[in-house]
This record gives C-alpha cells, sequence and structure tokens, in this order.
C-alpha cells in the first residue's frame, strides 16, 4: 500500500487497474481483520507497524486523491479503535489530532464521515479523551463541523451533529 500511495505522485491511476484491485483488496481485508475482536487485538500486539503505515498514508493522500482507498484505511483505524488498547495506541501516534481535522477538510463526504466516526471514539473513550481534551478543543475545526451538521448526507450530518452535541456535552461537565 506504501509504495502505491508513493507513486501516485499527484497522478490518479486508473480505478479499474490491477494495481488498484489489488492495493484495495489489500486494505479490505484489513478493514475486516479489524472487524472482529481477535482481528484487533491481533493488530494492536503484532502489527503496530502496518496501523502506523495506515496514519502516515493518510496523510500523505491528498483531499480528495484515492478516496476509496481512505475511507477502507480509516474503516480499518475505526474498527481498532474499539478496542481501548487499539484506540490509546493510534491516538498516541505523534499528529494523530492534526491527520484528523486535516481529514475533514477532504471533499469526499464518506471520508469525512469515518474521520468523524474516529473522532466520536476519542471524545467518547474518557481515558483518551482526557488525555486529548485540550487539543480537540483548541484546534477543533469548529466552522468545517457546523456545516457537516448541515449536510444533505443524513448519515455524515447524523453523525456530526452528534459529535457536536457530545463536545458541548463534556464541555459542560469539564
Amino acid at each position: 500500500m506504501e509504495s502505491f500511495v508513493k507513486s501516485l505522485d499527484g497522478d490518479v491511476k486508473e480505478l479499474d487497474s490491477d494495481e488498484n484491485q489489488f492495493v484495495f483488496a489489500l486494505a479490505g481485508i484489513v478493514t475486516n481483520v479489524a472487524a472482529i475482536a481477535s482481528g484487533r487485538e491481533f493488530l494492536v500486539n503484532s502489527s503496530r507497524v502496518l496501523l502506523d503505515t495506515i496514519l502516515q498514508l493518510l496523510g500523505d493522500l491528498k483531499p480528495g486523491q484515492c478516496t476509496k482507498l481512505k475511507v477502507l484505511m480509516l474503516m480499518s483505524l475505526y474498527n481498532v479503535s474499539i478496542n481501548l488498547k487499539g484506540l490509546k495506541y493510534i491516538s498516541e501516534s505523534p499528529g494523530f489530532i492534526p491527520l484528523l481535522w486535516w481529514l475533514l477538510s477532504d471533499p469526499d463526504t464518506e471520508v469525512c464521515l469515518h474521520v468523524l466516526r474516529l473522532v466520536q471514539s476519542v471524545v467518547l473513550e474518557p481515558e483518551v479523551f482526557s488525555r486529548l481534551a485540550s487539543e480537540v478543543r483548541s484546534s477543533l475545526p469548529l466552522q468545517r463541523m457546523l456545516a457537516m451538521a448541515k449536510s444533505r448526507n443524513p448519515h455524515l450530518r447524523a453523525v456530526a451533529q452528534a459529535l457536536l452535541e457530545d463536545l458541548r456535552t463534556l464541555a459542560r461537565d469539564a
């Protein structure tokens, strides 16, 4: 996956090329492995390099570029975040919160939806959020999130509204 992303260099390859299909299949396998408890545990305990690579690749892809791959990688990270140890690991990655906010600038609603779901994992886990609360609050792209809360896409709108409400509740309780 890493060499595929590095080879893009601004070019968008044919979506139905064998290389694309292979990379998407690999990303899909990782997503499926992370979808089950034992798979999440395996990824967190034995495949941290893969998780680090996914985080790095998400930062390497430009907004609007390879959205299908981004969605698969974000789904993998979300699945890993269901495991507390997994959420702690990925949230401790340097630049994690800025990466999430940068990914919210993607024009693809599906990418933004999965970023918001990952942010929800952080916000709803007290042990993780307490460590990241000041960074989240100080750098939150509020206008972008408010715009998503008014999106025509009902799924994006619902998740953005729920996340904003969660953040308001946590701010009141702080």
